[in-house]
């Protein structure tokens, strides 16, 4: 479990590919200095397992379904990306929760910058916006941010300053691609309804025969 509240900017210093999976090393001496084997570590907000590390970097295994559902897929050599360890159970809840499971994908439609803010529109599927509302948490490559507009295939964010200079939302440009997760709150209860929808769906007919 994560916060959304992002620790270090991390450098990709090596990718191994295979045919559907890789293997990613980053540089971060800041997140090695408390790290195991086995470690959670979210990066872009994707929740991913250390393999091994030494001083400075570690290496961490992408499966194919990552890949393919995650902006993963797009990182090359030199690139930053997004880290947090996943939170200790006595640590500060600064953000909100984040289980670093990307729900799919967004483009950076515009970034502009009003008084000491950055405003940044992102396209999304219809799928992901059911799942947004005015005001929500949402993670964006990781970061944990406040909606502040939401349409049927868009949402806007505000950066503070310093998540514009100490994240990749401060780097990326207009078309660049981010991962998105959704709150998991809202998550669990729009399944379950839609759940109980399709199980014992209420129609008109339903409502007559029952005395409504």
């Amino acid at each position: 479990m994560f916060t959304g509240i992002v620790e270090d900017l991390g450098k990709v210093k090596s990718i191994n590919s295979g045919s559907r999976s890789m293997q990613l090393t980053l540089e971060s001496p800041k997140i090695v200095e408390d790290i195991h084997l086995g470690d959670s570590i979210a990066v872009n907000g994707v929740c991913l397992t250390v393999i091994s590390f030494s001083n400075n970097h570690f290496t961490v295994d992408v499966m194919p379904e990552t890949i393919k559902s995650t902006n993963i897929q797009a990182l090359q050599i030199g690139n930053y990306v997004n880290l947090e360890r996943a939170m200790p159970a006595n640590g500060r809840f600064g953000g909100h929760f984040v289980s670093g499971h990307v729900d799919g994908t967004g483009t950076i439609l515009r970034k502009r910058k009003v008084e000491n803010a950055v405003y940044v529109d992102i396209g999304i599927s219809e799928e992901l916006s059911k799942y947004c509302m005015l005001k929500g948490s949402v993670a964006i490559d990781g970061i944990s941010l406040t909606i502040f507009d939401i349409t049927s295939k868009q949402l806007t964010v505000s950066l503070i300053p310093l998540t514009f200079s100490d994240t990749i939302l401060g780097i990326k440009k207009e078309q660049d691609i981010v991962n998105i997760e959704n709150d998991l709150l809202g998550k669990y209860v729009i399944n379950q309804l839609e759940r109980k929808k399709e199980n014992a769906p209420i129609t008109l007919d339903f409502l007559k025969k029952n005395g409504f």
